[in-house]
């Protein structure tokens, strides 16, 4: 009897990659689930926004059209599909994917699990009430510090509410703050019945997750190893994990698509934000890297097996963002001779200006392009014939008030600095809100994550 495989593709890695991918991947080759990855921990605060302005918004809308595009083949392939796309409204995406799917006439033919549950915004004050202090895990201050500044705050949630979802018959699963190694793992515990406390198992596809989650930086996209001789990038092949009862796992893509699927690709996304190597923590287990083997075992294919788990802890992680001020950056571009002295100068300038003004600015950093924009100081000298330099400098600083200041700063020196501007790069400079970071922990036994089902 032949082994079962599940196939998981990753269409997306990112709120705004390739619009191509699920098309391809759905159309070019077997499949069983496609899964979409579009939320970073800056895109919940984004989507909050979205949604205080109007309550229908607050999701990726980019996942309509790309649904719409494929949904018709879907349901002939009986290809499902997990997604993290719902953002801070998962509901809201389930009625327009319900909607869109109506439009191409596939009433009935769609079922779709929303879940719900990891947004914790309107929870705080009741949670820092009761003791739970939702410490920054980096500085350990508590969340009362910056708790007026709060814009979102979602728990990641794992796999298990979408393999509930899989299991009440969704054949797209739409979900808010789950964890990107998540969509990919729930459909292979759906498949293979694997056991919550099957650690090594949910180790094994957890880590493939991982290795997908990012789309084709895996398959030879931003693959800095091999990228010279990675063949067709310009249709790209994104990839799929074909996944074994077992827990072993390959790598690989369509066939007759560009990129490269090699031990060297897949060990770059593997070490992309890992943190501590024998303890990657998810909701769902511990999960061990150092016991990761990797075969190449054909072209394009990559065997991925011996992976070892630990249980999973009590806790969930937490994604809050807060507003912290305000920025602002411009640019200017100097050309040759001497272009290096004479960003050089213009940055001293503007700087000795600002100076005067008193301006309440928290920091004013400068980098010269072409220079030390990638290296910093590692950098070292310019050549002294180097032909253009782009003279980049942003200022931040708690209030709008004197970031505003700066921004007209800028456009003068044009004429009132050093010569030979050839780019004033998008005019004025704007100022933009500063969305900061604070992960927290929270125990699992305060989240109760809900699903959902609705029919198109």
């Amino acid at each position: 009897m032949t082994t079962p495989v599940v196939r998981v593709g990753a269409g997306q890695g990112f709120w705004g990659d390739w619009l191509e991918a699920p098309a391809r991947l759905v159309e070019g080759g077997p499949l069983d689930y496609l899964m979409m990855d579009f939320l970073a921990e800056v895109t919940m605060s984004i989507m909050q926004k979205q949604k205080s302005r109007d309550p229908s918004l607050g999701y990726a809308r980019d996942v309509v059209p790309l649904l719409g595009r494929v949904l018709p083949t879907l349901v002939t392939k009986n290809i499902k599909v997990t997604t993290n796309a719902g953002g801070v409204n998962p509901a809201a995406c389930a009625r327009a994917v319900a909607e869109t799917a109506r439009g191409l006439g596939l009433a009935g033919k769609v079922k779709i699990g929303v879940i719900t549950g990891d947004d914790i915004l309107g929870r705080l004050d009741d949670l820092l009430a009761r003791g739970i202090q939702l410490q920054d895990m980096d500085t350990g201050r508590p969340l009362a510090a910056v708790r007026e500044k709060v814009l979102s705050a979602n728990v990641y949630l794992g796999a298990w509410p979408v393999v509930d979802a899989l299991a009440k018959g969704a054949t797209i699963v739409i979900t808010g703050r789950v964890t990107d190694t998540g969509l990919t793992l729930a459909p292979l515990i759906h498949e293979f019945g694997w056991k919550p406390d099957d650690w090594s198992r949910m180790a094994a596809g957890t880590i493939a997750g991982h290795i997908i989650e990012c789309g084709a930086q895996c398959s030879g996209g931003n693959y800095l190893a091999g990228w010279p001789d990675v063949p067709r990038l310009e249709e790209i092949g994104y990839p799929v994990v074909e996944a074994g009862p077992d827990g072993s796992f390959a790598i690989t893509k369509h066939a007759n698509t560009g990129g490269a699927i090699t031990v060297a690709s897949v060990t770059e996304q593997l070490v992309y934000e890992m943190g501590d190597p024998v303890n990657y923590i998810t909701p769902d287990c511990v999960a061990d890297f150092t016991s990761i083997r990797l075969e190449q075992a054909a072209a394009d294919r990559v065997r991925v097996f011996g992976i070892q788990g630990r249980p999973a802890t009590d806790m969930y992680k937490v994604s809050i963002a807060y507003q912290h001020g305000f920025k602002a950056v411009g640019t200017l571009v100097y050309a040759w001779p001497d272009a290096y002295h004479k960003a050089v100068e213009a940055d001293r300038v503007i700087r000795a200006r600002l100076d005067r003004l008193g301006l309440a600015l928290d920091e004013i950093l400068t980098e010269f392009v072409g220079v030390n924009a990638t290296h910093g100081p590692l950098a070292g000298d310019p050549a002294p014939d180097i032909p253009e330099v782009q003279l980049r400098i942003g200022v931040r600083a708690r209030a709008r008030a004197p970031v505003e200041r700066f921004t007209r700063e800028l456009a003068p020196l044009i004429l009132n600095g050093p010569p030979t501007v050839t780019g004033f790069a998008g005019g004025r400079p704007k100022v933009e809100e500063i969305v900061a970071y604070w992960p927290a922990l929270i125990p699992k036994s305060e989240i109760a994550p809900r699903v959902e089902i609705i029919a198109a």
